[in-house]
């Protein structure tokens, strides 16, 4: 639960910053691996906000470099209607990249981004 001190420190922020520390947190998720909406908006500090991580990723430009794929819901689902073109879309990019699905789900035991793994294989933070 999000207090009134929470969203009005949240209110004084611009979301043009907010919007930024999402896509540099989607941009270290590690190829293979998934975060949800709601890790994201944990990391970035604004827990209980993951429908914002969604409508930032929604609105990215259609020639976005960033792996906005990577990103799934805390059930291991993707978003998006099975039958929406979007569905199959963020599907075939996450198999791509070896994740695999049962029926519809992920496997967040097998394939969540853990920070702790990225630090250990890489010195970028």
């Amino acid at each position: 639960m999000i207090t009134y001190c929470q969203r009005w420190a949240i209110s004084l922020m611009s979301n043009d910053s907010i919007r930024e520390i999402v896509w540099t947190l989607v941009s270290y998720i590690l190829k293979g691996r998934v975060a949800s909406y709601n890790q994201i908006a944990v990391m970035a500090g604004y827990p209980g906000y993951a429908r914002f991580v969604g409508s930032v990723l929604k609105n990215l430009p259609q020639n976005t470099i960033l792996l906005w794929f990577r990103v799934i819901n805390t059930r291991g689902k993707l978003s998006f209607a099975v039958n929406n073109k979007n569905y199959q879309r963020q599907r075939l990019l996450l198999e791509s990249e070896e994740v695999v699905f049962a029926g519809q789900k992920i496997s967040l035991t097998e394939y969540a981004w853990v920070i702790k793994n990225q630090l250990n294989e890489s010195s970028v933070m």
